[in-house]
C-alpha cells in the first residue's frame, strides 16, 4: 500500500519548500501569495537503513523502498472553504489523503509577509481547522437532509445513520474537528464514505529558520503548548536549510553539510517516520536475488493481508508464510543459518506480522 499525504497550510508558510525537500518532483516557489493555481504531486521514497543492511547478506539486482504519495495544494487563506484565496476546489483534492501534513510558519522574514500580517502558528492552526470544519459541515448537512427525508418516508434502517450525522454536525458547529471524537466502527465507516476532512489525522511541521533547526524557537514552543493534550505529532524542519541539503547530488556532500549544521540526518526523514506513527503503519520485507523490497502495512495486519499488499493472488491462495525476523537475519547472516538456529518459522493465517519481518509467501491459486 502507498501512503497518501496532503500538505496543507496558509499561503507563504514554506509549504512548497517542504514539498521540494522530500519529493522526487520539484515545484515552483514564489514569494507572492496565491501566485500558484495548481496542486503539486510527487513521490517520496521512505529511507530505511535496514534495506542496506539486508543487502550486505543478500546480493540483489535492485533495492525498492516503500514510498509516499504527496499532494501539495496551494496555500489556504481565511474563507478558503467558501472560495476565498484560490478557492475551495483544492480542499476537495485532499479527500483521498490518508493523513494531512500541516506546515506552520515558525520563522520571521520581513521580505515574506504573512497573509494575516503577524507570525502566530497557533492562530494558523485554528484558521485551517476552521476551514476544514466548514467544508465538512457542508458535506454532512447535505447528507443529513437526504437521509432525513428517506427516514421520514419510512426507511427506518437509516435512523442510526441520521443520529451519527447529527452528532457530527453538532461537533462541527461547535468548532471542533471530527478527529477529536471517540468513534466506533460505524462512525468511522461513515467518515470514510463521506471523505470528511476534519477527521483525517494531522501531523504538524514547524518550519523554522536555520538557527532554530536543532532546538526550535518560541513559535514552536507555543505550538507544543497548544497541542499538548492532542497527542499530536510535531516535527521541526528548517525548510530553507533542508532545501539546500536536498539540492546536493553527492551523498558525501550531504552528510558533510548535515554534520556542519549539527544534524544526524535530514529532518524530513523525521516527517516520514512521524507519518508512519500517526497512521499506525509498519514495514515488512521480501528479499531475493532479483530485489529487496520494503512493503507498508497497518500495524496488526495478519500474514494473508500482508501477502495481499504484494499481490491479491497471494492473499487469495495463501497457505503459509515463511518468516524470519530482521534482527535474526542480520545477526545470523542467511536463511540457512536462521533455519539451523531455529529462527525460521512457518506461520498460518492468524499470524500477526511484526515490523521488520522477512516474509516469503507460500500460496496456491
Amino acid at each position: 500500500m502507498s501512503l497518501h499525504c496532503g500538505i496543507i497550510g496558509l499561503t507563504n508558510t514554506g509549504k512548497t519548500t517542504i514539498f521540494n525537500c522530500v519529493s522526487s518532483n520539484k515545484a515552483e516557489i514564489t514569494e507572492f501569495a496565491f501566485s500558484t493555481n495548481k496542486t503539486n504531486k510527487g513521490t517520496v521514497k521512505v529511507h530505511d537503513k535496514r534495506l542496506g543492511e539486508l543487502n550486505k547478506f543478500q546480493e540483489t539486482e535492485k533495492i525498492i523502498q516503500a514510498d509516499i504519495e504527496l499532494l501539495d495544494i496551494p496555500g489556504l487563506a481565511k474563507g478558503a472553504s467558501q472560495g476565498e484565496g484560490i478557492g475551495n476546489q483544492f480542499l476537495n483534492e485532499l479527500r483521498t489523503s490518508d493523513a494531512l501534513i500541516h506546515v506552520l510558519r515558525c520563522f520571521d522574514d520581513d521580505n515574506l509577509p504573512h497573509i494575516e500580517t503577524t507570525i502566530d502558528p497557533v492562530r494558523d492552526i485554528e484558521l485551517v481547522d476552521f476551514e476544514l470544519q466548514v467544508k465538512d459541515i457542508e458535506t454532512v448537512q447535505k447528507k443529513l437532509v437526504k437521509q432525513k427525508k428517506a427516514l421520514q418516508a419510512g426507511d427506518k434502517k437509516l435512523k442510526n445513520e441520521v443520529d451519527i450525522l447529527e452528532k457530527f454536525n453538532e461537533q462541527l458547529e461547535s468548532l471542533q474537528s471530527l478527529r477529536d471524537l471517540d468513534l466506533n466502527t460505524e462512525e468511522i465507516n461513515l467518515i470514510r464514505e463521506l471523505s470528511l476532512l476534519s477527521a483525517k489525522p494531522v501531523m504538524y511541521v514547524c518550519n523554522v529558520d536555520e538557527d532554530s533547526a536543532l532546538k526550535g524557537n518560541s513559535y514552536v514552543e507555543a505550538v507544543k503548548e497548544y497541542l499538548k493534550d492532542k497527542d499530536a505529532e510535531i516535527v521541526i524542519v528548517a525548510g530553507e536549510l533542508e532545501a539546500e541539503i536536498a539540492d546536493l547530488e553527492d551523498e558525501e556532500d550531504r552528510q558533510e553539510f548535515l554534520k556542519d549544521v549539527g544534524l544526524e540526518e535530514p529532518s524530513v526523514n523525521a516527517v516520514i517516520r512521524a507519518a508512519y506513527k500517526l497512521l499506525n503503519l509498519e514495514t515488512f520485507f521480501t528479499i531475493g536475488p532479483d530485489e529487496i523490497r520494503a512493503w507498508t502495512i497497518i500495524k496488526g495486519s495478519t500474514a494473508p493481508v500482508a501477502a495481499g499488499v504484494i499481490h491479491s493472488d497471494l492473499q487469495k491462495g495463501f497457505i503459509r508464510a515463511e518468516v524470519i525476523s530482521y534482527e535474526d537475519f542480520v545477526t545470523l547472516g542467511s536463511e540457512k543459518a536462521a533455519k539451523e538456529a531455529g529462527k525460521f518459522r512457518l506461520e498460518g493465517k492468524s499470524y500477526i506480522v511484526k515490523d521488520g519481518d522477512l516474509l516469503n509467501i507460500r500460496f496456491n491459486v
